[in-house]
């Protein structure tokens, strides 16, 4: 595998440590932040103390690691249409969560009339979601065939139906107004693990794609 392959996959190994202490970071220097009820969004809001450097700390450098992942994944499994479709998934997810940094929910993320960039801004969160639950479903079939891991298969299945179970405690989260930040990061603290499984099995594991 050449260099430039393992610089590119590897940065799917760094996202969930960016993701983690982005967040950490940016939300120390937002006094009353709090991780268990409130959306990660709000970091960027409109208004918040944070609203100027969270883009900068979280979604756009997220963005770029997702896509070089992509890119990674794309030339690790060219052979693959499904994995090819998996990887383009990625990059979409990227492409979203710039889209989200860019254009921040309105003041408290739940505005009773929304603006444009408020739309904008679930749109993105609503494509970041489901490409990569889409991503990694394909992985329920794609992990024995192409990487010879029935453990990839399995994990990639525990993934989806953690995601699944968890965006749901978010909408609940969402009515009782308690919650939805611990059911967000953990929905999305799946989703990222599980890229950066993948990431390092396609690094570690040189089999050929079948």
């Amino acid at each position: 595998m050449r260099t430039i392959d393992r610089v590119l996959l590897g940065a799917g190994l760094l996202i969930p440590f960016w993701l983690f202490f982005g967040v950490l970071l940016t939300a120390s220097q937002f006094p009353g932040y709090s991780h268990v009820d409130l959306a990660m969004s709000q970091l960027g809001a409109v208004g918040a103390p944070t609203h100027d450097v969270s883009p900068w700390v979280n979604n756009l450098p997220l963005g770029v690691l997702f896509m070089l992942c992509a890119v990674g994944l794309l030339r690790r499994f060219r052979g693959s249409g499904l994995a090819t479709v998996s990887a383009l998934l990625v990059l979409m997810h990227g492409l979203a969560s710039i889209s989200a940094g860019v254009f921040p929910c309105d003041q408290g993320c739940l505005p009773a009339q929304p603006s444009l960039s408020q739309k904008l801004h679930n749109l993105s969160g609503l494509v970041m979601f489901v490409s990569l639950i889409l991503a990694s479903a394909l992985w329920i079939f794609l992990g024995r065939r192409l990487l010879d891991s029935v453990g990839l298969a399995r994990f990639s299945l525990l993934c989806v139906l953690l995601s699944l179970v968890t965006v749901g405690l978010m909408a609940g989260a969402m009515e009782s107004g308690h919650g939805f930040g611990l059911y967000q990061r953990l929905n999305y603290g799946v989703a990222v693990v599980w890229l950066a499984v993948l990431a390092w099995m396609s690094l570690r594991r040189s089999h050929a794609v079948r």
